[in-house]
């Protein structure tokens, strides 16, 4: 996904560059898609459900999905009351963005944040708590494993 965002910001110099897809519908603006990974993140480490931070809000839980994915933008007041929810700061949604008109748009989305968002999916946490159900030493070799899996298909990558 950071990929196609980087790629987005590479070859569109300006905002509303965005807002025509290849296929003629509108595509997600990397902002919206960086704000709404936050909006995960915080959500999760607040140990909240969708449902439960939209009851906070005032929102069903498919629309906090929406939210999530980035592809519905959320206002300035709903990302207010958002923050007030989850009792974080409004700006820390925008931690990790370049400044506007710096140089740096090209690096939105850093693979620390796309780690982090794997965490916060569901998938991310089951695979999490079962590794830590392990021994320390099994998992000295369960990352031995993955680790021999991930070099493979690097290889078989590189041979195409």
């Amino acid at each position: 996904m950071h990929d196609r965002v980087e790629k987005r910001l590479a070859n569109n110099s300006q905002g509303n560059a965005f807002r025509a897809g290849d296929d003629g519908d509108q595509a997600t603006h990397p902002v919206d898609i960086h704000v709404g990974q936050q909006l995960r993140i915080r959500r999760v480490h607040s140990n909240l459900s969708q449902t439960e931070l939209g009851q906070k809000v005032g929102l069903s839980y498919q629309q906090v999905q929406k939210y999530e994915s980035g592809k519905n933008r959320i206002s300035a007041s709903m990302l207010y009351e958002i923050a007030s929810g989850l009792n974080v700061p409004v700006g820390c949604f925008f931690d990790g963005l370049p400044e506007p008109g710096s140089e740096e748009g090209a690096t939105i989305a850093p693979e620390a944040d796309e780690r982090i968002a794997y965490l916060a999916t569901a998938e991310g946490r089951r695979f999490v708590e079962e590794i830590l159900r392990l021994p320390p030493k099994l998992r000295t070799r369960t990352l031995a494993v993955i680790r021999a899996i991930a070099g493979e298909e690097d290889r078989a990558e590189e041979d195409r």
